[in-house]
């Protein structure tokens, strides 16, 4: 056993590089096969590599600890020998770097199967923690990861969550298939195709071959609005693009042709073409709710919009008279097809039998409705009749909007077709259920299930550069998509039962290879656990981060089906309010104010309130000689001061801290903005309840070195900007939580958020010291070396860098993916409480530099492009007729132009619509009444933008003779600029041209 007083490997050393390797590889595309994130979607899973290696960090000892045990250390040395590339050597330190190498390896996915590298795991647990088996405790388990990395390590895992698709998800991996082994996936591909054949055969119906043998396998869709121009009146195609397919080499689009008849409105006629560029297709007829018609070229407003689709219920299906001629609603305005013994997609305008295939579904939808209702069936109604989330407001309730145009039931969101088909497959999984020997096969098929509704629905998007179709959970919201594609679920081409179901049986074999052990799952409140008190080894949990995720609203878009598919599921319920239809919302700890709990609205302080009884409650099941580790990844101060606030409150003390990167930096959410690519892994320990009380002014001292500490390591490791600031709050914390409390020495109690801002501040000056050099940083409130403009630009630039991530052989650029230099154009972004958090302790006033190096709108700073700042330098006068008085008289110029000589009386220059005094140390950190170093810097690359070289030179010449600081400001500006940037190619090459 580990003695109580024995530090782990996770408090002292990690390999952070190569774990972060192995887990980003996970949330890349092509994702590789049988990870549990295959089988059903869930938000914000964590990666099963860097789970896998925390937890053996958290579970064996540090051989270099005194108190580590000779029998680990004897036994370890053993069992690395026979690694491949792992050298225990003779000493702890050897011992230590061969755990940590065994560590990263095993990370690697291709390993995750392994059995030697299984049972040398396994045997290293077993060494540390003798005949007891390590007990592993996840509250908030989500996916899965965490408990599932703990069964493969050896572990026992229990596992809770207060949602019933997450709790359905963990009894999957957890219970059912480490119980009935490998051979669940051959019974779950057998009863699969027997359900598949009965579908097709009551599907064919509905999704008939065209005449000339071709199959159709998608339906792309537009919902419709009317014009309400006057003398107009036509419908408008909700269209995001006209193209179907882009393919290299191989194009295909929509072109549009206006057709009028005296006395009728105009009517839009859409035919598939080959377009010879991209000129020659029409670039969509909605943004941002407005619709432009094609025929007046009327706008109409998003309240319009929104109305008109209220009145067709979101208007996923078609209007169809009894004739199935449609007239309104949901137009289909392509076909995509595929011929038996031939590779490759063809596209076809829709014809009469495709709406009659619609019409006929429609009716038996209805007739299936209308029986139900007959005959008055205690069951949920066939089509999922509960509410939507009304959305709206702040907090989570943001991610939602599908209310707005008139989706109210959660059935609302799919086509007639899609609920036909899924109400048929439920019939099917329900047969399944009923028998206890398939009950495990019954609960895979509908998982699998829900994986097909993410695909296909009515919010679901056809992606033309690959011709396939896009999940609706690309991000975590539920969003209108004014064009959608239907599929035939009983196909192989997209993801219907075949796929789905293979997905599936690839995540139980590859779980049933790696796991031996079972584990335990219970739906259950994370502030309420049913455990023991000190019935745990390692309290480890990814818990829910402030208002980002609304969990429980988006997993009832799975839910509905699932309650459907295998009715009175023990999981499948709210077990605190029998009356509620849906996932438990009310004891959900989420920041979401369109929601209240026991009469208490769920602001800040309530999800403050509920981190902190879940801590305490994992203090209390965890044993005293145990340890803890919580994930952290968002990106603003107000979550990681709520989580922190719950830490201390719940009688932790943190003693490690890793940023692992689990994030693609090439996603969409993390372009031009600070969105985390590393998720921070806090390393606690039960504080003593003898914890003696801190000194205020001793914490501060110790502050400034851990810090400067850390930052070296983890820029060592690649680490940068965002990340690396939220990974130094960890051992920041570890001076401040060791204490029971930290006083003052007139006794007054210091609170979590003011050392929290002397945290901020330290990192910030630690960051100006290496950019800037020490004088800048020690400049505060526009007195010192640089002026504030200066340190600001670096400080947000610095913060903004993004942590060095693999990049994997051959990865495709994604769809609508931009260059730094387009980025760069419209200038980089961070939210407005990081760069506050930044700029107060310094002195410098955001206001103040709002309009002239900054922007802010809607709780963002941009930094603006040097580009948008030429009429702010220049005045009125062009840039060129500046730079033609500075190369005439490159002295004269400069002086009469943007520089006046220091010994001048004041010289009023014509800049910024008005006089502007010279540059005088009174008036520093003053944007109307000077101009800063920084001005001159972007001077000089306007300059160099424009080709004005000797101006340029006599610029650089001028500030060279006057001083190093803009030569030193320009050189850090070129290091912390995007690679790629505009701002960085000016830079560069400006400094070339400087006189050596």
């Amino acid at each position: 056993m580990i003695p109580r007083d024995c530090k782990r490997l996770a408090e002292v050393d990690f390999p952070i590089a190569e774990v972060s390797r192995h887990a980003v590889r996970e949330k890349k595309f092509p994702v590789p096969r049988g990870l549990p994130s295959t089988m059903h979607h869930w938000w914000a899973r964590r990666p099963l590599a860097s789970s896998r290696a925390l937890l053996l960090g958290l579970l064996l000892p540090d051989p270099s600890d005194r108190m580590c045990p000779a029998g680990f250390k004897h036994g370890a040395r053993e069992l690395l020998l026979k690694m491949p590339g792992c050298d225990p050597g003779t000493s702890d330190e050897s011992l230590k770097r061969a755990l940590l190498r065994f560590i990263g390896d095993f990370a690697d996915h291709k390993f995750a199967t392994d059995h030697t590298y299984l049972d040398a795991g396994r045997a290293l647990v077993a060494a540390a923690h003798g005949k007891n088996v390590a007990v592993v405790v996840d509250p908030f388990a989500g996916g899965g990861s965490i408990p599932l990395e703990a069964l493969r390590v050896g572990c026992e895992a229990f596992a809770s969550d207060l949602n019933p698709v997450a709790c359905l998800i963990l009894k999957v991996m957890l219970e059912e298939i480490p119980r009935h082994g490998p051979g669940l996936a051959t019974k779950l591909a057998e009863a699969a195709d027997e359900v598949r054949e009965a579908l097709k055969h009551e599907l064919d119906n509905y999704h008939p071959e065209d005449q000339g043998g071709a199959v159709p396998i998608a339906y792309l869709w537009a919902r419709t609005v009317r014009c309400d121009a006057p003398d107009c009146g036509a419908e408008i195609p909700l269209l995001r693009s006209f193209w179907l397919c882009r393919k290299r080499g191989r194009w295909k689009a929509l072109r549009h042709q206006v057709l009028r008849c005296e006395g009728d409105s105009p009517v839009v006629d859409l035919e598939i073409f080959e377009p010879n560029s991209t000129t020659d297709v029409h670039g969509g007829t909605v943004v941002r709710a407005k619709a432009t018609c094609l025929c007046c070229g009327a706008v109409l407003p998003p309240e319009r919009v929104r109305s008109q689709l209220r009145g067709q219920q979101g208007g996923a299906d078609p209007t169809l008279d009894d004739d199935g001629q449609r007239t309104g609603g949901a137009r289909m305005i392509a076909v995509v097809t595929t011929q038996p013994g031939s590779r490759g997609r063809a596209y076809r305008t829709p014809t009469e039998d495709d709406y009659s295939a619609v019409a006929r579904a429609q009716t038996q939808l209805a007739m299936l409705v209308e029986a139900w209702e007959r005959i008055g069936d205690k069951r949920p109604c066939p089509v999922p009749d509960e509410p939507t989330p009304a959305g709206g407001g702040s907090g989570a309730g943001r991610a939602f909007s599908v209310q707005r145009y008139g989706m109210l039931q959660w059935g609302d969101l799919f086509t007639a077709r899609q609920k036909l088909a899924y109400v048929l497959l439920c019939k099917h999984i329900r047969r399944l259920w009923q028998d206890d020997d398939t009950k495990p096969v019954a609960q895979l098929l509908a998982l699998a299930m829900g994986k097909m509704v993410d695909f296909n629905c009515s919010l679901s998007q056809w992606r033309p550069s690959n011709e396939d179709i896009g999940h609706l959970f690309a991000r975590q919201a539920i969003p209108i998509s004014w064009d959608f594609v239907e599929t035939d679920v009983t196909q192989g081409n997209y993801v219907g039962i075949e796929r789905a179901v293979g997905h599936v049986c690839q995540v139980v074999a590859n779980i049933a290879r790696g796991v031996s052990l079972s584990g335990t799952s219970q739906l259950a409140d994370a502030s309420a656990s049913p455990l023991a008190d000190g019935s745990a080894d390692v309290w480890f949990t990814d818990p829910p981060y402030y208002d980002a995720i609304p969990y429980s609203d988006l997993s009832d878009f799975f839910l509905v089906w699932l309650k459907r598919s295998i009715p009175g599921h023990p999981l499948l319920h709210d077990p605190f309010d029998p009356t509620n239809l849906l996932s438990p919302k009310e004891r959900e700890a989420v920041q979401d104010e369109t929601k209240t709990f026991r009469g208490r609205v769920k602001d800040r302080t309530f999800f403050e309130d509920a981190m902190g009884d879940a801590f305490a409650e994992g203090r209390r099941v965890l044993k005293d000689d145990g340890i803890a580790s919580v994930v952290f990844a968002h990106k603003r101060t107000d979550g990681w001061e709520a989580l922190l606030t719950g830490l201390i409150r719940g009688g932790w003390t943190v003693t490690g801290s890793w940023p692992i990167a689990t994030e693609s930096t090439t996603r969409l959410r993390a372009r031009e903005s600070a969105v985390l690519a590393t998720s921070v892994h806090l390393v606690c320990r039960p504080r003593p309840a003898d914890a003696t009380v801190g000194d205020w002014a001793r914490v501060l001292d110790e502050l400034p070195q851990r810090v400067a500490k850390w930052m070296e390591r983890l820029q060592g490791e690649g680490i940068r900007g965002a990340d690396l600031v939220f990974a130094c709050i960890g051992p920041a914390l570890e001076i401040f939580s060791r204490y029971s409390s930290v006083e003052t020495a007139e006794g007054a109690k210091v609170e979590l958020p003011a050392y929290l801002e002397r945290v901020w501040e330290v990192v910030g000056r630690t960051a100006l010291a290496q950019v800037l050099g020490r004088d800048a940083a020690e400049a505060s409130g526009g007195v010192g070396d640089l002026e504030a403009d200066s340190r600001l630009t670096a400080l947000f630039l610095w913060t903004h860098q993004v942590s060095d991530t693999p990049k994997e052989a051959g990865q495709s650029k994604p769809e609508g993916k931009e260059d730094a230099n387009q980025g760069a154009a419209r200038g980089l972004s961070l939210p407005f409480d990081v760069v506050r958090r930044f700029a107060q302790p310094m002195g410098i006033d955001l206001d103040h530099w709002t309009g002239h190096i900054i922007s802010q709108a809607k709780g963002v700073v941009r930094l603006r492009p040097v580009v948008e700042r030429r009429k702010e330098l220049f005045g009125e006068t062009s840039m060129g007729t500046v730079a033609n008085a500075i190369e005439i008289d490159p002295m004269g110029g400069l002086q009469q132009s943007l520089f006046p000589d220091l010994d001048a009386q004041p010289l009023l220059v014509p800049r910024r619509g008005r006089a502007l005094v010279r540059d005088r140390p009174e008036l520093r950190g003053d944007p109307a009444a000077n101009h800063t170093v920084l001005d001159r810097v972007h001077a000089a690359m306007l300059f160099q933008l424009g080709g004005h070289t000797t101006a340029l030179r006599a610029l650089i010449k001028a500030e060279q003779e006057r001083g190093p600081d803009f030569m030193r400001l320009a050189n850090a500006l070129s290091a912390l600029y995007p690679r790629g940037s505009q701002e960085k190619r000016l830079l560069d090459a400006m400094l070339l041209a400087a006189p050596k």
